[in-house]
């Protein structure tokens, strides 16, 4: 079989390969972009079927077009965000080429470039994109024993509530992904039971704009990146509407919040005394929020509606004034355990020796030190917004004027 040849090989075809394939085009750089299965693959197959964006329409998006069917302030379900992708790669005629994994990619031994090998052939390529994204590979703590009886996923498996046994399910994790599933168990009836950890809060509109406004104005998209800050996760919402995380508002709704989770011994397990800490923590984040959306409107002389009731505290429900320390599974009647606990990166196929001890890609701006190899859609890539779908487009367009010998 001949060995295929192309200038630049991307891989991916998500929202970072698409936007690395348009910014190409604007170069005129010929290039591939390989998927392994279809474009937007994991909103398809790795997401629930009541997800929607958690950025509203006019912010959660490319630059160049709309989401059709979605006001502006409104947030996009799965299968309109999939089908958005799908009529943005017709648009900018991304050469996409689906159904092809790439399985090694390594130098050419001559250090002319790069030699992917996939199930369709090898293809060797002057530079190579990354852009696999940063959700690759679902982390599943290994506490409850598999042999437990109770059904186990990561919440990339869940996708309704009548998917699961009878009994209550038990969520573990409180980013986005976690209290969305949560909530959606509790309007469905399920007694929930839902692990609550260190997270961020913001509100989801505040003052008659939503909080991806209130980051912009205020800076925080473009926070740079910093390899030493800890991730923290960020709890809000685009379903029924769009609204505000509240755990208070959860548990008076049925579920029953507890501390992170701490370990699992003989069918029981064991919670942290840390839920009150870490709720605090939450509201801390929001009410700074606020301060710095009002000190904005101060400063700036905007005409944007003050709006106190934002301020009222909920009172604390039960399991927060006492806490679940011991909860064996067989008693709550938990008959399944669903995982938001988060990703880690999966670049077991690329050997070219850019990553460090943990196997963290070791880049400036997506730029690595072997010539030819970028990275793109990672966490942090250069600022907060780098892995998001309006933030994508600036470090594509970086990477594609380096390539372009204009960096």
């Amino acid at each position: 079989m001949a060995v295929e040849q192309v200038e630049t090989l991307v891989i991916g075809g998500g929202q970072a390969g698409l936007s690395m394939s348009e910014q190409l085009s604007k170069q005129g750089l010929k290039h591939l972009v390989l998927e392994r299965h279809r474009i937007a693959e994991r909103w398809r197959t790795e997401r629930w079927d009541g997800l929607h964006a958690n950025g509203p329409a006019w912010h959660d998006r490319f630059a160049a077009m709309t989401i059709a069917g979605v006001e502006p302030d409104g947030f996009a379900s799965r299968d309109q965000m999939v089908a958005y992708f799908e009529a943005y790669a017709e648009r900018i005629a991304a050469p996409v080429r689906s159904g092809v994994e790439v399985t090694a990619l390594r130098r050419k031994p001559d250090g002319s470039g790069f030699r992917a090998e996939t199930a369709a052939g090898v293809i060797e390529a002057t530079n190579v994109i990354a852009a696999t994204g940063p959700f690759q590979r679902g982390i599943v703590p290994d506490v409850v024993p598999a042999d437990s009886g109770i059904v186990q996923m990561h919440s990339t498996a869940y996708r309704n509530p009548a998917q699961l046994p009878p009994g209550a399910v038990l969520v573990v994790g409180a980013g986005s992904s976690g209290t969305q599933i949560a909530d959606e168990l509790a309007r469905a009836g399920r007694a929930v039971y839902l692990c609550v950890g260190q997270h961020q809060r913001p509100p989801r509109r505040y003052r008659g704009q939503d909080f991806c406004y209130w980051l912009g104005v205020l800076g925080l998209w473009n926070l740079p990146r910093d390899p030493a800050a800890q991730h923290v996760t960020i709890a809000v919402s685009g379903a029924y509407g769009g609204h505000s995380i509240n755990f208070r508002r959860l548990a008076r709704s049925g579920v029953t919040l507890l501390g992170r989770l701490d370990g699992c011994t003989g069918g029981t397990l064991h919670i942290a005394p840390d839920l009150v800490r870490n709720l605090a923590e939450g509201d801390a984040s929001y009410l700074a929020l606020l301060d710095a959306a009002d000190a904005y409107v101060a400063r700036t002389g905007i005409d944007l509606p003050e709006e106190p009731a934002a301020r009222i505290p909920e009172p604390d429900p039960d399991c927060v004034t006492n806490p679940i320390l011991r909860l064996n599974l067989r008693d709550a009647g938990i008959g399944s355990i669903i995982w938001a606990t988060g990703f880690k990166l999966d670049f077991g196929w690329l050997h070219a020796g850019v990553f460090d001890a943990n196997g963290t890609p070791l880049h400036q701006r997506g730029v690595t030190d072997v010539p030819g190899l970028y990275f793109l859609g990672l966490s942090w890539l250069s600022r907060r917004a780098s892995s998001f779908i309006f933030g994508v487009e600036a470090d594509a367009a970086f990477l594609a004027e380096h390539i372009a010998g204009l960096g």
